[in-house]
């Protein structure tokens, strides 16, 4: 599928549907923002529940996606693996941080080659953190740069948003978020009928 078409079919997906996407993305920005106001231990706290949040945020989304029945409280569903949400959180933020530590474009390569990790944890409920980064890393091999360009679809958008004294970015972020599952289904479905023709 074309990056115009996942975005087209992502606006699709979110008719009717807004008001949960943007809850949502609110309520998931407000408990992170909420948390890190408290002195020193929010830093710490916020870095013990992004993987959660992520992933109740992922399986929102994809389920949005999907045009599937879901609710603003799945966001807390991560909560329920924990361990597993904050290895893969850790894992994916020590990977990328060592990559950068060589040079910032293979630090970028390497948070597109993960970025699949909380869409494939909310599929798989059993999967460990380490089999989903790398899991991700291979359903990513010769589509980094596919989610690139998707990405960029939207720079145009964010300065729209900016425009707006950030107030487009109620809408962009849940567009950008079904966007990037839509993504997901698509290159996942893709691999999966050429296993299939194999």
């Amino acid at each position: 599928m074309e990056n115009k078409d996942i975005m087209a079919k992502a606006r699709e997906s979110l008719k009717g549907h807004w008001g949960i996407a943007i809850g949502a993305i609110l309520l998931n920005a407000l408990i992170l923002i909420g948390v890190q106001i408290v002195p020193i231990a929010g830093v710490i706290i916020s870095l013990l529940i992004a993987g959660a949040m992520s992933l109740g945020l992922n399986t929102i989304m994809l389920a949005l996606a999907r045009r599937e029945e879901t609710a603003i409280g799945h966001l807390f569903d991560g909560f329920s693996r924990f361990g597993t949400t904050l290895a893969a959180y850790l894992l994916q933020v020590i990977f990328v941080t060592l990559w950068m530590l060589l040079l910032i474009v293979p630090g970028i390569i390497a948070a597109y080659s993960y970025s699949m990790t909380f869409y494939i944890l909310a599929e798989d409920k059993s999967i460990s953190a380490l089999d989903a980064i790398r899991k991700s890393k291979e359903i990513m091999k010769g589509n980094k740069w596919k989610l690139l360009c998707l990405s960029f679809r939207f720079f145009g958008w964010m300065l729209l948003a900016i425009l707006t004294l950030g107030i487009g970015f109620i809408w962009l972020i849940p567009y950008m978020s079904v966007s990037f599952a839509t993504f997901y289904d698509d290159i996942k479905n893709a691999q999966f009928q050429e296993v299939s023709l194999a």
